[in-house]
């Protein structure tokens, strides 16, 4: 059960013997993957404890502050979980999503920290919501076309290009490397969400390789937390279907599989990155017959 900072932290002395459990900078790293969560935390409404003191698998209540002012209390683990295909602001703050969806503010009940000193913390009760009903089970999008497994093709359910970095990404391989253009689908084993298929940013038929442009998004939360998690299992399935992914990872978010690139943005020695990838994956003497003059 998630405790009051104060009773976590002096839990923590206890256990490890130490006056500072967790030296500053311990988990910077680990929560470099979120860059919201790290605006929306303040050590002075955590009796001073920073973030990266906090590990993320931590039962501790913490306070934060949403970019519009509102404070509420949460886990590090809830933070990290927060629902939401395009997660925006008012995803990640209970009063920012109940005037979102023109309802008024849940006056959380509070309770006093027993074991604070000086100013009060005080957290939220956690109310236990209703059981969910069980969901469902989706059918699968019936215009996938049936092909062999890893075959690429043209799909009608494809989104467009998502960023204009993309399709510079693109243009630069377009100049160093030939391959087929245009699809933008590859047939799966299994499924992925309600489909037979997924779509890779960019898809190198002749190498059998999917290249993905990842950025933190508007927010600052795009790929990370859940999906980050999802990413990972597109990559599996890919790579199940007989294709190996290369994903650049921009805006500090690190490396989810053997052959990401990370990267501050487009460029050409972003490129010439990418090349050294695809002869690791594939080798030199297949990539370099493709090469341009």
């Amino acid at each position: 059960m998630p405790e009051p900072i104060d009773a976590w932290w002096e839990r923590r002395r206890a256990s490890t013997g130490r006056d500072v459990p967790y030296a500053v900078g311990a988990y910077r790293e680990q929560w470099a993957r979120y860059p919201a969560l790290v605006k929306q935390y303040h050590p002075e409404l955590n009796r001073g404890i920073v973030l990266s003191q906090v590990p993320l698998a931590a039962d501790v209540w913490l306070q934060w502050e949403c970019e519009a002012g509102h404070h509420f209390v949460a886990t590090p683990e809830e933070q990290r979980m927060r629902p939401g295909r395009e997660r925006r602001r008012s995803s990640w703050c209970p009063t920012c999503s109940d005037q979102a969806n023109g309802r008024r503010p849940r006056a959380l009940p509070m309770v006093p920290t027993p074991l604070a000193e000086g100013p009060v913390v005080r957290e939220a009760v956690r109310v236990q919501p209703p059981p969910r009903k069980p969901r469902k089970p989706r059918d699968l999008c019936p215009r996938t076309p049936d092909l062999p497994v890893g075959e690429p093709f043209v799909s009608t359910c494809a989104p467009a290009p998502a960023s204009a970095a993309e399709a510079d990404l693109r243009a630069g391989l377009v100049e160093r490397l030939e391959f087929e253009q245009g699809f933008t689908a590859v047939r799966l084993r299994q499924p992925f969400f309600d489909h037979l298929e997924a779509w890779p940013d960019i898809l190198l038929p002749e190498l059998r390789v999917a290249i993905e442009y990842d950025t933190t998004g508007r927010h600052g939360l795009e790929h990370t937390g859940r999906r980050e998690q999802v990413d990972a299992r597109k990559d599996r399935l890919l790579r199940q279907a007989g294709w190996e992914v290369v994903r650049i990872r921009t805006g500090h978010l690190p490396a989810i599989g053997p052959h990401d690139v990370e990267a501050a943005g487009v460029s050409a020695r972003l490129t010439g990155r990418i090349l050294d990838e695809l002869r690791a994956i594939r080798g030199g003497l297949l990539v370099d017959a493709y090469l341009r003059p």
